[in-house]
Formats: C-alpha cells, sequence, structure tokens
C-alpha cells in the first residue's frame, strides 16, 4: 500500500533507520533524516532518563531548521522490565512524536496514547503469530524483523515472512534483515514491503555513536562471523564473533539460556554484555567503508535507481 502521508514527507528513500541501542543518538538521527530517510533512536539511549526530553527537542529543532527533513521515530521497549516505559511514552506524546517503534511486548495502551495526538505506531515482530498480535492492538504498520538482521533477529527467510504476512494485512510493512546496499531496497519492494529496515549498516558511519573498534570490526566481518544467541539478552540476537572472543568467550560454546549479570561478568573478567558485545546483522560482508550518513543514502539512492533501471532494460 502508499506510504503514509504522514511518513512519507520529504523521503528520498523508502527507509527506516533501525534504531540500535547506543549507536542511535540525535547526531546519527539528525542525519538521516536530512538525508531524506527516517532516523530513529531508541528511547532508553537517553541516559538519565530525564536526558530524552533535552534529546527530542535537539531533533525537533534541527529538523525545523531544514525545510526537506523526513519525519523521525523513537523506539519504546514495552517489555515490563523497562521501567522506564511509562515516562518515555510521556516525552513521546509530549513532543507528538511522528512515529513510535513499539517492541518486545503487547503495545495496546502505546496505541491509544500515541493515537491521541495523531501519530503512528509500528511494531517489530520476528513471527507470523507476533504479527497477528500487534494488528489486534491497533498498531499502523509491522517491522518483519526476518533472518539475518542485527540485534534481536528473527530466523524466518524474508520471502517467507513477507509472503505470510501479506496474506492477511495490507498496510504499511518495513522488511529487516542483512539490507545493506541500495539494489536490496529495490528487492525489498519488489518482495511487497514498503520500507527497508536498515541497522548494521548505519554502524560504520561518521555519525553513528559506536567506537572506531566496532566500526572496524564491522568491516572486517563476513556473514560467517555473525552469532547467533539468546545468551547475552535472553532473546535471540545477532552479534560479531570477533567481541564474543575479545570477552574472552567462546562463541561455539555459549550457553543456550541467558547468562545472569554475575556468570556474564565473572566470565569475562568484567567484560560487560551491553558494552563489549555488539551486535550486527548477516550483511556485513557488504560493507567496507565509513562514509557520512549523507554521503551513504546519496550512494544508496543511486544503487537503487541502477539497480531499477538495470531491470526495466531486461
Amino acid at each position: 500500500m502508499p506510504i503514509p502521508a504522514a511518513l512519507a514527507r520529504n523521503l528520498t528513500l523508502p527507509v527506516i533507520g533501525a534504531p540500535m541501542f547506543i549507536v542511535s543518538t540525535p547526531a546519527l538521527v539528525i542525519a538521516q533524516c536530512k538525508a531524506g530517510i527516517i532516523g530513529a533512536f531508541p528511547a532508553l539511549n537517553a541516559r538519565p532518563a530525564e536526558k530524552l526530553d533535552e534529546w527530542l527537542t535537539t531533533i525537533e529543532t534541527a529538523l525545523a531548521a531544514t525545510a526537506q527533513a523526513a519525519p523521525y521515530a523513537v523506539n519504546l521497549i514495552v517489555h515490563p522490565s523497562n521501567e522506564r516505559l511509562e515516562a518515555d511514552l510521556a516525552q513521546c506524546v509530549a513532543h507528538r512524536v511522528p512515529l513510535v517503534i513499539t517492541s518486545l511486548g503487547k503495545p495496546s495502551a502505546i496505541v491509544a496514547a500515541v493515537h491521541g495526538y495523531g501519530g503512528l505506531v509500528f511494531h517489530d515482530v520476528t513471527t507470523v503469530r507476533h504479527a497477528e498480535k500487534a494488528l489486534e492492538a491497533g498498531v499502523d504498520g509491522l517491522i518483519l524483523v526476518a533472518a539475518g538482521a542485527g540485534g534481536h533477529g528473527g530466523t524466518l527467510s524474508p520471502f517467507a515472512l513477507v509472503a505470510e504476512v501479506r496474506r492477511f494485512y495490507d498496510g504499511p510493512l518495513a522488511l529487516a534483515g542483512a539490507i545493506t546496499q541500495g539494489r536490496q531496497i529495490l528487492a525489498v519492494e519488489a518482495l511487497g514491503a514498503d520500507f527497508a529496515y536498515i541497522g548494521t549498516r548505519f554502524i560504520a558511519t561518521q555519525e553513528a555513536n559506536a567506537s572506531d573498534a566496532y566500526k572496524q570490526a564491522i568491516l572486517a566481518a563476513h556473514a560467517e562471523d555473525i552469532v547467533y544467541t539468546p545468551y547475552f539478552t535472553g532473546v535471540p540476537g545477532n552479534y560479531l564473533k570477533s567481541s564474543i572472543l575479545a570477552a574472552g568467550l567462546d562463541p561455539a560454546a555459549l550457553p543456550s539460556g541467558h547468562g545472569p549479570k554475575l556468570e556474564f561478568t565473572r566470565a569475562t573478567e568484567g567484560a560487560k554484555a551491553w558494552r563489549d558485545i555488539w551486535g550486527a546483522g548477516q550483511g556485513v560482508g557488504g560493507i567496507d567503508d565509513i562514509p557520512t550518513t549523507t554521503a551513504l543514502i546519496v550512494r544508496l539512492n543511486n544503487e537503487r535507481q541502477a539497480a531499477r533501471a538495470a531491470l526495466c532494460g531486461l
């Protein structure tokens, strides 16, 4: 279906920059929106909680000064363990955030609050059943996190996941999973999704809040260097093998369950999972430089157009 008018404003590409823990901050979001994609960040990245108001004001002020900026989004973790949810939602409502992305829980209360001021809610899912439950909660769009996506990725092929969801839902869809090139954005559209949901490719940009070591590890990695495990957060996710090795752990011998914080700290002699274990998707093999966000989005757009022209030429 057509992209909602509220999100189509000033879009250069049908892309949402995935909100990434630690990595996504106002600098990256502003650069993404100014270059013509929807930039997003997790509310939990603003620490302490009082800083979220400051971050939202910074983003809004910067985008208001640019006539061609795309909308922005904030990610809220709906899981009961998120003690900040109520306060963070209140800030999103106060700032009338255009798009709220919900994860890991039932988003009904968030939907009601955001719809109250005319905003939109997209919920990320890894299975068809999760998609059905999110729609029952009234969300405005779905983010299908398919196999190969960085962070808490799913295991289903994007071909299977999009096809099944499209059998019962014709609303906005974003698709995540190893997308690093413009031709892949075109492939997402060909599959029947409306947005490409891109995270890992933006870690290796100049504006990303990632260490130089993290960015270089992205450049050096290949798909086979990604480890899928629930050990670090309790939810299965994709991580760079090199960061697991650097923490003193054997990627091939991680326990199948969630490693309690104390167990992990003892096993790694002080390493912290949130800081030292780096999320990344299987698309790392297609990343070989660290451009500005603007230069990257220009490149992605050119690649998408070239791919479209080549297909039309056939």
